[in-house]
């Protein structure tokens, strides 16, 4: 599937941890992100960053404070902090925004063992002190606090997204 880039949308550098939001041709915001420890890849449980062409599925969590945890999309009303991450080391911080991303690739993202929205992927937020330039994530595009909400803030659901290798 050939699609050509739109005149905006989110293009995200897998190599370069990076995010940019385009329009019209030109690199309007940047963003340091991180994306998967597994890599690029697309199949179910695989914990990888999916490639491709994909759309703003939902945006979750307008109302919420920075450092708000989420659960299932759902917000817990907790508010993250270091006491809070000793109690719950397990846990895959989901913090203050969720981009909820679909793929609209059929075969590629989209449908069956592929399908981005059914592997809950998203951008969202998460304890700022794991952003460090390098892939870390379970298959997610994590972000800054901070950047999550701007990001947040310029995009709405269905804008186009593009990650690539």
């Amino acid at each position: 599937m050939s699609i050509s880039p739109p005149d905006f949308y989110i293009d995200i550098s897998i190599p370069d941890q990076k995010l940019d939001l385009i329009s019209n041709g030109t690199t309007i915001n940047s963003y340091s992100i991180s994306t998967a420890l597994n890599g690029a890849g697309e199949q179910m449980g695989s914990e990888c960053t999916p490639t491709g062409w994909h759309k703003i599925r939902a945006k979750i969590g307008a109302s919420q404070r920075k450092n708000s945890v989420f659960v299932g999309r759902r917000p817990t009303g907790e508010i993250y902090s270091p006491e809070l991450s000793k109690q719950f080391p397990e846990r895959d911080w989901v913090l203050s925004r969720i981009l909820w991303v679909g793929g609209i690739e059929p075969g590629k993202n989209r449908y069956g063992k592929v399908d981005s929205t059914w592997r809950y992927i998203y951008i969202h937020g998460c304890p700022d002190e794991l952003m460090n330039g390098k892939p870390e994530s379970h298959g997610c595009v994590r972000m800054n606090n901070q950047d999550v909400t701007d990001l947040f803030e310029q995009v709405d659901a269905g804008t186009l997204l593009y990650i690539h290798e």
